[in-house]
């Protein structure tokens, strides 16, 4: 079961969730109460371990300031959370190795999520960042061969509810493990991460579901 703590602001909340067990840790570059900068970015990642996955949030960027903004910060991964267009995702892959394409529930986008170029598809409620849950129910729509990431108002009381209905690759949650906005409370960090992870079937954590866990983000 990946587990991405999203909304990363500073260097302690970073080292926290990877200390709890996060696999990726993500950075919002888009306008929001948790925007960082690159250099704030850049900072955080080299104290990382290698495993750990560096997640980039954009939103409606132009491939160009992304690629810089990827240069920058060092992080690994970016998340396109808005309506990016296939050509987009295209133009990205030759130097982003990880791109996690991000749709609404229940969308047109959500229903051909496989003809975005990646299979890391994130699903979120229809307002992003809003806390807000979603109807599970809509994930059925969404169409095989795809690694999905289930977000939008997960928390520590209702991530195994979550994933034991979906079946999701993995879980991200922002909002769900805060204090305040930006900052992350340990307690709700450890509580949602050991419990997506106990409701995950036996299988995706072994590994023998497909779902490519454990998985060594270092080695790619």
């Amino acid at each position: 079961m990946f587990v991405k703590i999203c909304g990363i602001t500073n260097e302690d909340d970073a080292l926290l969730a990877v200390a709890m067990g996060a696999d990726a840790v993500g950075f919002v570059f888009a306008p929001s109460p948790r925007q960082v900068s690159a250099q704030v970015v850049f900072d955080i990642t080299r104290r990382l371990p290698p495993e750990i996955l560096t997640v980039g949030v954009f939103r409606g960027d132009l491939p160009d300031r992304i690629f810089d903004m990827v240069s920058k910060s060092g992080i690994k991964a970016v998340q396109l959370h808005g309506n990016e267009p296939l050509s987009t995702v295209v133009a990205l892959a030759d130097n982003v190795r990880w791109i996690i394409k991000a749709v609404t529930a229940g969308s047109r986008e959500a229903r051909v999520a496989n003809q975005f170029g990646t299979d890391l598809i994130l699903v979120d409620a229809p307002e992003p960042g809003s806390g807000l849950v979603f109807d599970w129910s809509l994930t059925d729509e969404m169409p095989s061969g795809i690694r999905m990431i289930l977000a939008g108002g997960l928390t520590a009381e209702n991530v195994a509810e979550a994933v034991r209905y979906v079946r999701p690759w993995g879980v991200d949650v922002s909002s769900g493990v805060e204090s305040a906005p930006g900052k992350k409370d340990a307690l709700k960090l450890r509580r949602f991460i050991a419990n997506a992870r106990a409701a995950a079937p036996v299988e995706d954590v072994t590994g023998d579901s497909g779902n490519d866990f454990p998985y060594d983000w270092a080695d790619e």
